[in-house]
């Protein structure tokens, strides 16, 4: 993995950050690292083999991915032999619900879930034998801890929360709920796609879940199980990633994500007070038209995520016309934008579902024109927001 500027010889289609980034503020995901480009390109050469495989070649592959999952380790606080790769974050999470499914079989109450965890996850925990007791949230979208202690009992066989919501950037009380888990000896999966790289690493979880673009690496999922959680691997036996992987690891992506790791880690503190103050100028500028909600916990949230709703209008015509203006937002769930279905989080939340309109600021290292594009989307929403109402004959508000 390259640590230094001229460690792979430059090119700027792999150093200069992506085309088309200047008004990009939906990075989900984002554009990769100008130096994960780059140490994925380089990759290519060094790391083709099988890693499996026995020959000289295959055991250079196998070095490279053991040293990519020390970095991954180390940075999220586990033991190597604690982390394995899976092709996208989504096989992660669904590997990481299946083992945790077939090492607990004999348990037959439902798993426990929060109302507002990805669509994917809810998705897997309704289409089960015993579909999953989903607990209800607060107005600020954060699990209540009361109805979640009510929910868990020996019998659970795993519990799903994740570490803050994608879509809303509200932190769930992860302390709480682990203390809740452990009390009756369950197992609790925290989905931290939304926070790795951009947040605190959480540490109360059991089995862990991560996608490496969330902190500008590329599309790969990562699994954390700790030493001791009862699982049980895919049968028959894979022999890829100790056998809880059913695909093998393309290495060179893998060290793409670590390299993507150590330059997200090194910057985070500025990133995140930038992220953070960004997303406060955001939230002030929405609040101040009328009849726009700005959702989510205002403290206790992720420093890069804004969600608001705006009455009378469609969130898709708003995102339309931001677009004309050169500025990427998004609209509707985090995890069900394309199907253009209502956002089960705003629901569970009681929030207003329609009019959604959700900012997910990239790294300023891939958009360093992202503080502009904050300001011309503070200056241009009061104008879109009311041409869009007044298209509607709504004008006296």
């Amino acid at each position: 993995m390259a640590r230094h500027s001229d460690s792979v010889q430059q090119d700027p289609a792999v150093t200069t950050p992506a085309s088309g980034v200047d008004g990009l503020l939906d990075a989900t995901p984002g554009p990769l690292l100008p130096q994960a480009l780059q140490t994925l390109v380089a990759a290519q050469d060094m790391a083709w083999a099988d890693p499996t495989s026995r020959h000289a070649a295959g055991r250079r592959s196998r070095s490279l991915l053991d040293r990519a999952r020390s970095v991954l380790a180390d940075g999220l606080g586990v033991r190597p032999d604690e982390v394995s790769f899976h092709a996208s974050g989504d096989q992660a999470a669904r590997a990481g619900l299946a083992l945790l499914a077939r090492g607990r079989r004999r348990l037959t109450a439902p798993p426990v879930a929060s109302a507002v965890e990805h669509s994917a996850l809810l998705r897997w925990l309704r289409a089960g034998d015993t579909p999953a007791t989903e607990v209800a949230v607060g107005p600020t979208g954060a699990v209540d801890v009361a109805a979640w202690d009510d929910a868990i009992g020996g019998g659970t066989p795993f519990a799903v929360l994740q570490a803050a919501n994608q879509e809303v950037g509200t932190r769930q009380p992860l302390a709480a709920a682990r203390a809740v888990t452990r009390e009756h000896d369950v197992p609790l999966l925290v989905d931290a796609r939304a926070t790795l790289g951009r947040d605190d690493v959480p540490g109360d979880f059991d089995v862990l879940v991560g996608d490496a673009t969330s902190w500008g690496g590329p599309r790969l999922g990562v699994l954390v199980v700790r030493t001791g959680t009862r699982v049980a691997p895919h049968h028959p036996p894979s022999p890829h990633e100790g056998g809880l992987a059913l695909d093998p690891v393309d290495v060179p992506t893998a060290l793409a994500a670590a390299e993507a790791w150590q330059q997200t880690a090194a910057a985070r503190p500025a990133e995140e007070a930038s992220a953070r103050h960004l997303v406060a100028r955001i939230r002030e500028a929405a609040g101040a038209i009328p009849q726009v909600d700005v959702v989510g916990d205002p403290d206790d949230r992720l420093p890069h995520v804004c969600t608001f709703s705006v009455l009378y209008v469609d969130g898709e015509t708003i995102v339309d016309e931001l677009a004309r203006r050169d500025l990427s937002v998004a609209s509707g769930s985090a995890c069900t934008a394309d199907t253009l279905e209502p956002s089960h989080v705003l629901a569970a939340m009681g929030a207003l579902t329609q009019g959604n309109v959700r900012i997910t600021l990239p790294l300023a290292a891939v958009s360093p024109a992202r503080e502009a594009a904050v300001e011309r989307l503070c200056a241009a929403l009061p104008e879109v927001v009311a041409d869009c109402r007044a298209r509607l004959g709504i004008t006296d508000l």
